[in-house]
C-alpha cells in the first residue's frame, strides 16, 4: 500500500546516463529532459555549482577554484557523490511541477554491456542515494533497441550500434537476449579528441573541446561525402602562445577520425562474425540499426555497408534511442521485464 502512494506521487522515469549527455524519460509524458552530463563543483568547498546546460557553459571558461567535470568516464561511474547529486537534479527537476514533497520513483537506467558488477552496484547506489524507490538497470544496446522499435522478442535476430559518447555497443538480439555483442570505449569523445590531437600535430594549434566537437558535427564523416567546404579552426598557437585561425579541409577532418572509426568498424565485423549462420540470414534482410549520437556521423552508414556487405539504417532520432528504450520498459515491465539486468534492490517483477 506504501509503494502504491508512493507511485501516485511520482513519477516512474527512465534515464540515459550518458557520458556525454542525460536524457529523461517519464512515463506517460515522455523525454522531459536532455542535457549535458556536466556538473560544476567548487574545489574549495565541494560545493556543486551547476548542472547540465549551465554547467556546461563554464566549460573551458572558470577559475581554478571551480571544476566543470563529467562525472561519467565511458560511461560508467567515475565520480559518485557527483554522480548522485546529478542525478537527484534531474528527480527533483522532473518532480518540481507535481505535489510530491519526497519523490521516490522507480527508475531505469541504461548501463554499458561491458561493465563489471561493481560498476553496476555504483550505478545503482548512485541512484537509490538519489532518491529512486527502486532501481532496474537494462544495457544499453537493449534499451536502444527497444527504443528503435526493433522485434527484440522475436526468435529472428536484430542488429543493434549503439555509437554513444563514451562507449559503442554493438549487440545481435534475439528472443529477448544478447546473442553477441561488443563494448567498445571509443565513440562520439574519442573522435573528438582526435580532432583535437590532429589539430596539435599537423598545426601546432591548441583547441578546446567544444571546438573539436563543433568541427565533429559540422564537417566530419566517416566515408567521402560531396558539398562539405572548409570551415575554421581557431585555438592558442602552441609556438608564439597567441590566438591563431586556420582552415580545415572536410578531408582532414575525415583523416582524423579515420582510425577510431575504422576500430568501431571493426567491432562490428567481429560480432557479425560470432553470430551463429541463421541469426546473420536474418540481419542481411533486415539490416543493421545505428543509433546514439555517433549514427549522425556523415558517411558512417556508407562505409558500414561497404565493410559489411549488409543494408544500414539509421534510427529515427538515434540520440534519443536509448531514453526512450527505458521507457518504452516503464511502460509494460512486466512483459519486458527479462531484458533487465538483475540488480541487489531493484529487484526484477515476478
Amino acid at each position: 500500500m506504501f509503494n502504491r502512494l508512493l507511485g501516485l506521487v511520482s513519477h516512474d522515469i527512465g534515464i540515459d546516463l550518458g557520458t556525454a549527455n542525460t536524457l529523461v524519460y517519464v512515463r506517460g509524458k515522455g523525454i522531459v529532459i536532455n542535457e549535458p552530463s556536466v556538473v560544476a563543483v567548487n574545489t574549495k568547498t565541494k560545493q556543486v555549482l551547476a548542472i547540465g546546460d549551465e554547467a556546461k557553459a563554464m566549460v573551458g571558461k572558470t577559475p581554478a577554484s571551480i571544476v566543470a567535470t563529467r562525472p561519467l568516464v565511458d560511461g560508467v561511474v567515475s565520480d559518485f557523490e557527483v554522480t548522485e547529486q546529478m542525478l537527484k537534479y534531474f528527480i527533483n527537476k522532473v518532480h518540481k511541477e507535481s505535489y510530491a514533497i519526497f519523490p521516490r520513483p522507480r527508475v531505469v537506467i541504461g548501463i554499458p554491456s561491458g561493465v563489471t558488477e561493481v560498476e553496476k552496484r555504483a550505478v545503482e547506489d548512485a541512484a537509490t542515494n538519489a532518491g529512486a524507490r527502486q532501481t532496474f538497470l537494462i544495457e544499453e544496446p537493449m534499451a536502444a533497441a527497444i527504443g528503435s522499435r526493433l522485434p527484440i522478442q522475436d526468435a529472428a535476430g536484430s542488429m543493434i550500434v549503439d555509437i554513444g559518447g563514451g562507449t559503442t555497443e554493438v549487440a545481435v538480439i534475439s528472443l529477448g537476449g544478447i546473442v553477441a555483442s561488443r563494448s567498445l570505449r571509443i565513440a562520439g569523445d574519442e573522435l573528438s579528441d582526435d580532432i583535437i590531437q590532429f589539430a596539435r600535430e599537423h598545426f601546432s594549434l591548441q583547441i578546446g573541446e567544444r571546438t573539436a566537437e563543433n568541427i565533429k558535427i559540422q564537417i566530419g564523416s566517416a566515408h567521402l561525402v560531396a558539398g562539405m567546404k572548409p570551415v575554421p579552426m581557431r585555438g592558442r598557437d602552441l609556438v608564439t602562445g597567441l590566438p591563431k585561425q586556420i582552415m580545415i579541409e572536410p578531408e582532414q577532418v575525415r583523416l582524423a577520425l579515420s582510425k577510431s572509426v575504422r576500430e568501431i568498424v571493426e567491432a562490428i565485423k567481429i560480432t557479425i562474425e560470432e553470430t551463429p549462420p541463421e541469426l546473420v540470414a536474418d540481419i542481411m534482410d533486415r539490416g543493421i540499426i545505428l543509433a546514439g549520437g555517433g549514427a549522425l556521423l556523415k558517411g558512417l552508414d556508407v562505409m558500414i555497408l561497404n565493410e559489411t556487405r549488409m543494408p544500414v539504417h539509421i534510427a529515427d532520432d538515434p540520440l534519443t534511442a536509448v531514453a526512450r528504450g527505458t521507457g518504452l520498459v516503464l511502460e509494460d515491465i512486466d512483459a519486458l521485464k527479462d531484458v533487465l539486468v538483475p540488480t541487489q534492490f531493484g529487484k526484477i517483477p515476478r
